[in-house]
């Protein structure tokens, strides 16, 4: 199925049962994202939102909210736009089976962007659209799929565009209303490179901001492609359609898009964004962003305006993760020598843990085995595009147990927790960039990263009961602990030296990791309480501790238990948490005759 619009999208998933229509009058402000929220967590259709208040536009949410909707969607181009991907990667398949590959080259010409003529957009001000706030504590209302593009200032065209996704405050803090709105992008972003060179020419930044259209090219904004391949030709191969475009008074609009915002970022111009709930499940915090001096908004007749919703993993946006890992999985592997497999931990918010599977084969003809090659795969991944945000890298050798997957997360802990050791298999980055959203380091975007690398034999069993009074079992190895509230950093560092006696006198033998906690029973409910509240509320660096820790020739050891801090500290970003009386208003809608009933 192609789509020339969200209309089309629309049309096609009710025909097929994927959607469900939201006839009662909602509001913009948290009822909308309450309502979404509901839904996906059923596993339930895309929800086109019919009546929203004081706005003339609908919205559509939950498009990407299953992969079996997500798979459904591209059903046509799927299985092309893998092998395409796959082949970019190993071309050396082509030269070997050139006819079997031949429709491949074609299918990727026909894929090139075309410029038209004319369009037929309306226009419009931003205080018409619709304006979506999704958490108590958000700064105002903000986009949460838009496709943000931008132009190589030196270097301008389509070819030497970047698309990507990126969120924009519409409204709130110091913006001006129909006149700014705020553009939050992270570090390794391609939109900040143009934006460096436009600051060095001194000019402004032409930016266009696209909403809906093709489905293809809202997961072209986030597609990590390999390089060469841009992001509108993969839209275009995805979605089955040539991605068409126009310019109007300098700048580029996308004319299959339901609406599009144009404007300028002007050099070392920015004002407070946020706070965002974002998708570790906490709020990111009041920041000063560029600012997007609004030139024209427009839209179509009978647009749609797509949204999502994020929050504590899993969310729509782990969607858009696993459809991508199932497009272009392969990719990474073939980019870094002697990795086989990687898993960005969506459970632990993505960049906070990376499970890694590499080989182990610079001296095979050593007895004696330690990670060597391990390191150098560890330290390749956290130089290698977005995978140079993860904070906790884990990596095991595939010989040691070659079914061993790194997405079979508990058994991939028990592999490695059987093997490693502390004293040898520890190493620190510190003072070092980490992802933007992650509030575990003291300052945005700065922290630590460890990489813990295990080869070899087993060495121990784990245990399978907790032996400690005020624990948890997590898993085999695994003990939550409750501790007192955290203080400051100098408190904990007693804290520690005290309970580090305590375990001395203690029988430790199979524990081999311990995590300090505010709630233990929560915790240790499920693996995906485990993994988000370790990896997201400690910094490697300040909150990794040992029984019978040492330093030596600068390198961090214990030989008891591993220790991490997970406690909340009064640094962090707070937990996102939904408002009651809205939850009450959507409860509503369940009821007999009600638009959710049956559905959530």
């Amino acid at each position: 199925m192609i789509y020339k619009s969200t209309s089309d999208l629309i049309k096609d998933l009710e025909q097929h049962g994927h959607l469900i229509r939201i006839k009662e009058e909602v509001s913009g402000e948290l009822e909308m994202a309450a309502i979404h929220l509901r839904v996906f967590e059923k596993g339930g259709p895309a929800i086109l939102f019919e009546n929203i208040k004081e706005c003339e536009f609908q919205a559509v949410s939950n498009l990407f909210g299953t992969m079996e909707r997500s798979k459904f969607i591209f059903r046509s181009t799927f299985d092309k736009v893998q092998q395409l991907i796959e082949l970019k990667n190993n071309p050396i398949k082509a030269i070997k089976s050139p006819f079997k590959h031949l429709s491949l080259g074609w299918f990727a010409l026909n894929s090139l962007p075309k410029k038209v003529s004319s369009h037929d957009f309306l226009e419009t001000t931003i205080d018409k659209l619709p304006l979506i706030k999704c958490w108590k504590k958000d700064g105002g209302a903000f986009i949460t799929l838009p496709q943000v593009y931008s132009e190589d200032t030196e270097k301008p065209g389509v070819m030497n565009s970047n698309l990507g996704m990126y969120r924009v405050q519409l409204n709130g803090n110091e913006y001006e209303l129909n006149k700014e709105i705020g553009l939050h992008y992270q570090i390794h972003r391609g939109i900040g490179v143009h934006q460096a060179k436009a600051n060095r020419l001194g000019k402004p930044l032409k930016v266009s901001i696209f909403i809906g259209g093709n489905p293809a090219h809202t997961l072209a904004a986030v597609m990590p492609l390999p390089e060469g391949l841009s992001e509108l030709t993969f839209a275009g191969a995805l979605s089955g359609r040539r991605f068409r475009y126009t310019y109007q008074e300098g700048y580029f609009l996308s004319t299959d898009a339901d609406f599009v915002i144009t404007g300028e970022i002007y050099p070392n111009e920015t004002k407070p964004e946020g706070p965002f709930g974002d998708h570790l499940g906490y709020y990111s915090l009041t920041h000063e962003f560029p600012v997007m001096k609004v030139h024209k908004v427009y839209h179509k007749k009978n647009a749609i305006w797509p949204f999502t919703v994020v929050g504590r993993p899993p969310q729509e946006d782990s969607q858009f993760g696993a459809l991508i890992h199932e497009l272009s999985g392969s990719a990474i592997p073939e980019e870094i020598p002697g990795l086989h497999e990687v898993n960005a931990v969506d459970a632990a918010g993505v960049h906070p843990l990376l499970l890694a599977v590499g080989s182990e084969r610079y001296t095979p003809y050593n007895t004696l085995k330690q990670p060597q090659e391990l390191l150098t795969i560890a330290n390749h991944i956290l130089g290698f595009g977005q995978l140079s945000l993860a904070k906790y890298v884990f990596i095991t050798n595939k010989e040691d147990n070659p079914d061993l997957s790194c997405n079979d997360i508990e058994n991939y802990f028990i592999h490695f927790l059987e093997r490693v050791d502390w004293k040898r298999d520890v190493h620190f980055q510190t003072n070092t960039t980490i992802d933007t959203l992650d509030y575990s380091g003291n300052t945005i975007n700065s922290g630590s990263k460890v990489v813990m690398a295990v080869v070899g034999e087993v060495k121990r069993k784990l245990i399978y009961k907790c032996p400690i009074d005020n624990g948890k079992l997590v898993m085999p190895g695994v003990i939550a602990m409750n501790s007192d509230a955290f203080t400051t950093y100098e408190n904990a560092q007693k804290e520690l030296e005290t309970l580090n006696l305590q375990l001395q006198t203690l029988n430790t033998e199979g524990i081999m990791l311990i995590v300090l906690v505010d709630d233990a029973d929560f915790v240790a409910t499920t693996l995906n309480n485990f993994l988000w509240v370790t990896f997201t509320r400690s910094n490697p660096a300040n909150d990794i501790y040992g029984v019978n820790e040492f330093i030596n020739n600068k390198h961090w050891g214990c030989e008891g238990p591993l220790i991490i801090d997970a406690r909340i500290k009064p640094h962090h970003a707070p937990v996102l948490e939904k408002d009651e009386t809205i939850e009450k208003q959507v409860e509503k809608l369940s009821k007999k005759g009600a638009s959710l009933f049956g559905i959530i």
